[in-house]
């Protein structure tokens, strides 16, 4: 398995990177993403920080780790603009915070992720036929989440991905370590979401293109 957005100490998550990875592993994940969430005030420390955890701590964790961001609550003019700094910092991969309908986020924020090419749009919420088409288009990938609330919406993503030959990828969000869910699980939520057999094993294969892809620390 391989979760591509998870959260630590350096944003909301309540384990440090190493515990993270430690946990990860434990339950069966043999790739993380740490991807905390950032704005202009904060990305460079994160990175800074998460890059240099990598390179040190990286080759003796046991699972593969990289060091990335999830860009949250940004004014979507500002998205694409942070999603260039970000990969500039050496970040191995961007999520976005998407329109999850248990928050907040600014209408718009779904488009400005995808016209900025982020790797992974999280937790997309209402996401229209358009975005999902132009998903496809510029090679971002849509998340089917397990995590309560965002995951609300999985059955919309799901079709409008399949529909418009969007990729999706499965992710945790993990904040906690009861977060990292069993294979089993993992499969249950996919199949809940509408997808088939051939279609979550497609979905394992993008995470793997995405960590295949992603530049070294």
């Amino acid at each position: 398995m391989i979760d591509l957005h998870t959260h630590t100490t350096f944003s909301d998550g309540c384990l440090i990177p190493a515990e993270l990875a430690r946990r990860a592993a434990k339950a069966g994940y043999r790739a993380v993403a740490v991807t905390d969430h950032a704005d202009h005030s904060n990305i460079r420390l994160i990175l800074d920080n998460l890059l240099r955890f990598v390179r040190e701590a990286g080759p003796y964790l046991g699972i593969d780790v990289l060091a990335g961001v999830e860009i949250t609550h940004v004014p979507p003019p500002l998205i694409p603009g942070l999603i260039a700094t970000a990969r500039e910092l050496g970040a191995q991969i961007v999520v976005v915070h998407g329109e999850t309908i248990v928050e907040p986020v600014l209408v718009g924020t779904n488009l400005a992720a995808i016209e900025g090419r982020a790797d992974i749009l999280a937790h997309p919420g209402l996401l229209t036929p358009q975005e999902a088409a132009l998903a496809a288009e510029n090679n971002v990938a849509l998340e089917i989440t397990t995590r309560k609330g965002h995951s609300l919406t999985n059955g919309l993503v799901a079709a409008l991905a399949k529909a418009h030959n969007a990729k999706l990828v499965i992710n945790n969000d993990a904040h906690e370590p009861g977060d990292f869910v069993s294979l089993e699980l993992r499969k249950k939520i996919a199949m809940g979401a509408g997808l088939t057999p051939d279609d979550y094993s497609q979905a394992g294969h993008n995470a793997q293109q995405i960590l295949a892809n992603a530049p070294r620390a």
